[in-house]
């Protein structure tokens, strides 16, 4: 699984820098280490929309976790499985602020513990542990499966969740023979501030951003949760599907999407650095267009247009408008045609009003025709 929000911090190779991201707009549904994600593409010129799908909640109100954690200590499981670095700092802070930081140490030292990846690996190690096996393709199936390896029927497994149950591994476990208890050290409660929330859903329902992260499977179902409380889900999904590009760190935060019928883009390294690339990547490829019309190159990013060195920001209609012509430069698109495609555009008199917002924002109006009794058409 990946992360609460995914653990993070890679310097495999470096990122693109500068402005590349200048006229995309990106919605981040993440609570923690949002900043991270936030500062990487507001610092290549994206404009960013953040409102956490959902929160961890605060370590100190979180009293489930003592006592999981008292149960884990008095039971003296023969294996733990640490899935995240981050829930198992948090489990150990937890721990040692309720007093039973010794107990639980010892609990950890008497048993074999199996991480899930190299991370998790370091914070045991950190904390002073060793570890007696590592998945190094950092998934959980993985990582019960060299448990199961070892053989657990009549022994007793302690696995650190990270955000929700994985119904099916633990399963897997209990179908051999152990007896499974579950710690979780960090749990999805809803967002502090919905309103924030509720304005997100509304700009990727009506195609106002290009693409929306996910760094937890949760935090796709919060939102899609708050959109349906919205009366909005239907409309969400649609974009999500078609307009508005969805992108999650990882499977297991695909797995919702994909449940969906909505098919993200995920990195190849489950890692915050490899979605920041994979998203700069995404949109400096699809989402840049460029056409040579009869007037000089046309370049649009976004929501940014570039002609004959000026610069215009588009708003949501007339940016559809010239998506629309953009798509078969130089053909004559029908009214007919335009309507389906444009989100506002009732009837035939705001379509005309359409264009003439397009044409004004455009640096020069000719670059759109008017083709009599047929519709318009790009001049190239």
């Amino acid at each position: 699984m990946t992360g609460p929000d995914a653990d993070a911090g890679e310097s495999a190779r470096p990122e693109p820098s500068g402005p590349v991201l200048a006229g995309f707009r990106i919605a981040v549904t993440s609570d923690r280490r949002s900043d991270d994600l936030i500062d990487a593409f507001v610092r290549r010129g994206a404009e960013v929309l953040h409102a956490p799908a959902v929160r961890i909640a605060p370590v100190e109100q979180d009293a489930i976790l003592i006592s999981d954690t008292r149960a884990v200590i008095e039971c003296r499981p023969d294996v733990v499985v640490v899935t995240t670095a981050y829930g198992f700092r948090r489990w150990v802070e937890a721990a040692d602020a309720a007093g039973l930081g010794e107990d639980l140490a010892r609990t950890l030292d008497a048993a074999r513990i199996i991480v899930r990846g190299p991370k998790a690996r370091g914070a045991v190690r950190a904390a002073g542990h060793d570890d007696d096996g590592i998945a190094h393709d950092e998934r959980t199936a993985s990582t019960i499966g060299l448990v199961l390896d070892a053989g657990v029927r009549g022994k007793r497994v302690a696995v650190q969740l990270h955000g929700h149950e994985d119904v099916e591994q633990l399963e897997r476990l209990r179908s051999a023979g152990a007896s499974v208890l579950t710690v979780a050290p960090y749990r999805w409660v809803r967002p502090s501030d919905e309103s924030r929330l509720g304005r997100l859903v509304a700009a990727v329902a009506a195609r106002e951003v290009d693409v929306v992260t996910f760094t937890s499977a949760p935090a796709v179902d919060g939102l899609v949760s708050a959109a349906a409380q919205l009366g909005m889900d239907g409309v969400l999904v649609d974009a999500l599907r078609c307009g508005v590009t969805a992108a999650a760190v990882g499977p297991v935060t695909a797995a919702p999407l994909l449940d969906l019928g909505i098919t993200p883009i995920v990195p190849e390294r489950f890692r915050m650095g490899a979605l920041i690339r994979t998203v700069i990547e995404h949109l400096t490829v699809n989402g840049v267009e460029q056409v040579e019309t009869a007037l000089g190159p046309l370049v649009v990013r976004g929501r940014v247009v570039t002609f004959g060195g000026q610069t215009v920001t588009l708003a949501r209609g007339p940016r559809a408008m010239l998506a629309a012509l953009m798509s078969d430069p130089g053909a004559v698109l029908s009214r007919e045609r335009l309507l389906d495609e444009l989100p506002d555009a009732e009837n035939e008199h705001a379509l005309d009003m359409a264009v003439s917002r397009l044409r004004s924002a455009l640096p020069d109006r000719h670059l759109v025709q008017t083709v009599v009794r047929r519709g318009y058409r790009l001049n190239v």
